[in-house]
């Protein structure tokens, strides 16, 4: 099996930042794209950001700009730097792994989620 376990979410005031960070555990021979989903209340869960084992990255049109996604392969780690927050940024913050199993088999992982809420 293949855990995420996430951190760093909270309350920030608009114009603040967070870092939140995921760790994958458990059976993986290799992460493969790694990334950030959010999901507001009574909204669907949306990508945030994705970032690939080579580095290259994909944003939401949303966050451009303000956040930015990294990586650290050696620890199967993903980060999310989020700047100039806004209150339209409050969500559930997901990580997600895309992952090959120590028994080769494909597999698709899920944080539990973490909160972040932008409020003066």
């Amino acid at each position: 099996q293949v855990q995420l376990v996430e951190s760093g979410g909270g309350l920030v005031q608009p114009g603040g930042s967070l870092r939140l960070s995921c760790a994958a555990s458990g059976s993986i021979f290799r992460a493969n794209t790694m990334g950030w989903y959010r999901q507001a209340p009574g909204k669907q869960r949306d990508l945030v950001a994705t970032i690939t084992t080579g580095g290259t990255t994909n944003y939401a049109d949303s966050v451009k700009g303000r956040f930015t996604i990294s990586r650290d392969n050696a620890k199967n780690a993903v980060y999310l730097q989020m700047t100039s927050l806004k209150p339209e940024d409050t969500a559930v913050y997901y990580c997600v792994a895309d992952v090959l199993t120590i028994s080769r088999k494909e597999d698709r992982a899920w944080g539990q989620g973490t909160q972040v809420t932008v409020s003066s």
